[in-house]
């Protein structure tokens, strides 16, 4: 017996040391880019480097805010991948809604085709989606923009959105309709209530993919004042002496929001999928 406990807390020890190991190669990344953010000019180039600055110091986050139009371009990332979200959550959950509760000729067939539109990468749409744009109008807008995650993002989100669907089970539905209420109503208070969880989960693919895209903002955007982050960024790279510290100092400001969101959500992941235990 004291064998067998022996060797599941070795086990155990095993599965949690893995674990450690994992994270601190995922977080690694980030903590040094925080740390150089924090560093003088002087301390970058520092040979053999440290981890932990010797004199820390804010002065790269302060030339970001004010000698550079960073808050610019924060400001549109946040617009315009807040408004993707919206706009491809309420258009998949309509989607999936349609493929799980309405009998049509091909349904099934258009869910796989759907998904087959996922297969190509955002450079062999880019053009083909610029030169669109571009006849109806609007180039260079963010409007654009946010169409273009949309277009990118519904296939995976709605095929995502659909499998949560089909495990609601459609008695609860009816029994809402039954007791009175509209198709609309019962929609909203019992459907999506239940499919928590992957709205959720969609909605973290969407924001994060809209937040750090590149280039279906380098190619539909050729205005400054209208750049996201990421390009905006880039552009920093182009001066004769780069700024590291002023780089990872954005890098760092570029993250923190991605990570906020995902904290800020993941409480109602986790009640979403309590929710459609006790419910379903």
């Amino acid at each position: 017996m004291n064998r067998w406990r022996l060797r599941r807390r070795a086990a155990g020890a095993a599965i949690y040391l893995g674990a450690g190991l994992l994270v601190l190669q995922a977080a690694f990344p980030f903590a040094w880019m925080a740390s150089t953010s924090l560093k003088p000019p002087g301390e970058v180039f520092a040979q053999p480097p440290s981890f932990v600055p010797a004199a820390p110091t804010l002065d790269n986050f302060h030339r970001l805010f004010t000698g550079t139009t960073f808050l610019v371009y924060f400001w549109n990332s946040v617009l315009v991948s807040g408004l993707a979200v919206l706009l491809t959550t309420a258009v998949g959950a309509a989607g999936a809604y349609s493929l799980t509760r309405y009998r049509y000729p091909g349904r099934e067939k258009i869910a796989v085709l759907v998904l087959c539109t996922y297969m190509f990468a955002p450079i062999m749409v880019v053009i083909p989606f610029f030169i669109l744009v571009k006849r109806v109008g609007l180039e260079n807008t963010h409007l654009a923009l946010v169409l273009a995650f949309t277009s990118f993002c519904l296939p995976f989100t709605l095929w995502l959105m659909r499998a949560f669907f089909q495990t609601i089970p459609i008695e609860l539905e009816e029994a809402a309709l039954v007791d009175g209420a509209g198709r609309v109503r019962a929609v909203l208070h019992v459907v999506l209530p239940l499919a928590l969880p992957g709205i959720i989960a969609t909605s973290i693919f969407t924001f994060i993919l809209a937040w750090n895209d590149y280039v279906f903002t380098r190619i539909l955007i050729s205005s400054d004042r209208l750049k996201t982050l990421p390009v905006g960024v880039q552009d920093l790279f182009h001066a004769a002496l780069i700024d590291w510290g002023l780089i990872m100092a954005a890098g760092t400001m570029i993250t923190i929001p991605a990570l906020v969101f995902f904290v800020a959500v993941q409480r109602y992941l986790i009640r979403g999928w309590g929710a459609g235990a006790v419910k379903g």
